[in-house]
């Protein structure tokens, strides 16, 4: 089968932002993709109920350059984009992000004030009073290591005060994280790319050693010498239909999430004076939510037990013993907050590696490369996915050897040189990861 007889020159599968942004860059760059997707429409899957953080608050010196490269997206959409949505396109909310110092030397906050001081994030210390001044409604006490409601602690008396925070004030949000895969799509579209939705893969098919396209539920099959596994928490399964699975060092899988929104303690304007906050004193963050709400997340702190699922069978209710420890975690912080009757937020799945670090990478079969493991700490990130995907793709079909010879990628907008490897399948388990949502 030579080039020209393919259908596609590459399928991707999935069509949330990662997915999206792949197939954007990829078209961009005159490819005729096709990207495929279960749900009905664009982002539509686990990224719709995306927290859609934009921060730079990595445990590595590599996650923390990606993030900063992947910002300046965000703040340059329209020209990304490069086209028109009929349905608009995101607002960024740059509000800035707020880290909870404590005196230990070795927390995440720590860590993270070290590389950006290293690689030059642009950052503010701020004292116990600036935080006041910005958000008097928290309490300065401390009260870890975090712990759940029936920890017969959990209600003692603070220890001490924190010390302070460390502010990035080029940090901040997406409200509508569904909106910006729509823009991608029309963006993938305006290069000629195409999307299917409502299409289920049920197997990805070879031919002389290497990946031919895919079969789909409904009997399709598409042809292309290259596939993208960009599937979400569907990932794992995806790989293992490749039959690639076994051979990768560092492995994905499904874990169920749930996020929480809180009404903003009467009298506070959240929305105009709230920010991002990554609290591991009490193992949570939280941002502004629409209607002056608190989104309210957990930081996956080691009193939180992990629930790996199926993609397909998972409980989607929120669950009480969740919300309780969340949202009483944070009336710790904001003691003026109170706990809602009603409970209300979202249930979803994170694609998870092994090191919550993500793989951007070919694979063992010749044309198959995945960009997985991403949820929860990528969105931020999908402008450069979709570059570094599309320049690794680039090299590897043009003969290069990405596993004895890592791609390195320069940033589109910082200039920063990018280490593809880093993220490789091969990887041993990254002992300077947070082994978190951190990343």
């Amino acid at each position: 089968m030579t080039q020209d007889s393919y259908d596609y020159d590459a399928i991707i599968i999935g069509a949330g932002v990662i997915g999206g942004a792949v197939g954007h860059e990829l078209a961009g760059r005159g490819w005729r993709t096709l990207n495929i997707d279960k749900a009905p429409t664009a982002g539509a899957g686990s990224t719709s109920n995306s927290c859609a953080i934009v921060r730079f608050s990595y445990s590595t010196v590599d996650g923390v350059m990606l993030a900063w490269e992947g910002l300046h997206y965000w703040t340059d959409w329209a020209n990304y984009i490069g086209t028109d949505d009929e349905s608009g396109l995101i607002d960024y909310h740059q509000v800035g992000q707020l880290l909870v110092r404590s005196e230990d030397n070795h927390s995440h906050s720590e860590k993270v004030k070290r590389i950006w001081d290293q690689v030059g994030i642009p950052h503010e210390v701020w004292s116990v009073e600036d935080i006041k001044e910005r958000l008097p409604i928290l309490d300065m006490g401390l009260y870890g290591p975090p712990k759940r409601p029936d920890d017969e602690h959990f209600w003692d008396d603070a220890s001490g005060e924190i010390t302070g925070a460390y502010f990035s004030g080029d940090a901040g949000y997406v409200s509508d994280p569904q909106l910006s895969c729509h823009n991608l799509q029309r963006g993938a579209e305006a290069g000629g790319g195409e999307f299917w939705f409502n299409a289920e893969v049920v197997g990805v098919d070879h031919a002389d050693d290497r990946v031919s396209g895919i079969t789909l539920a409904d009997g399709r099959s598409p042809t292309a010498p290259v596939v993208v596994n960009v599937a979400g928490p569907h990932s794992m399964l995806i790989n293992q239909m490749a039959g690639v699975f076994d051979a990768m060092n560092i492995k994905t899988r499904a874990l169920r999430h749930e996020v929480h929104h809180v009404p903003s303690p009467s009298g506070f304007d959240f929305m105009s004076r709230g920010l991002v906050a990554s609290d591991d004193d009490l193992g949570i963050y939280f941002r502004p939510e629409t209607g002056n709400n608190i989104l309210v997340g957990s930081g996956d702190p080691v009193c939180d037990q992990r629930e790996f699922v199926h993609p397909d069978h998972y409980d989607t209710s929120l669950s009480e013993s969740q919300w309780e420890a969340q949202v009483l975690r944070a009336n710790r912080r904001m003691p003026q907050l109170g706990v809602p009757h009603e409970k209300r937020g979202v249930v979803d799945l994170y694609d998870v590696s092994d090191d919550w670090i993500p793989i951007y990478d070919r694979t063992d079969l010749d044309g198959f490369y995945v960009a997985i493991g991403t949820s929860g700490n990528q969105y931020k990130n999908a402008g450069v996915a979709g570059q570094m995907m599309a320049d690794l793709i680039t090299a590897c079909e043009g003969g290069h050897d990405h596993d004895q010879d890592p791609v390195m990628v320069t940033g589109r907008y910082t200039g920063t040189e990018l280490n593809v490897g880093f993220f490789s399948r091969n990887r041993e388990i990254n002992p300077d990861s947070s082994m978190s949502v951190h990343g």
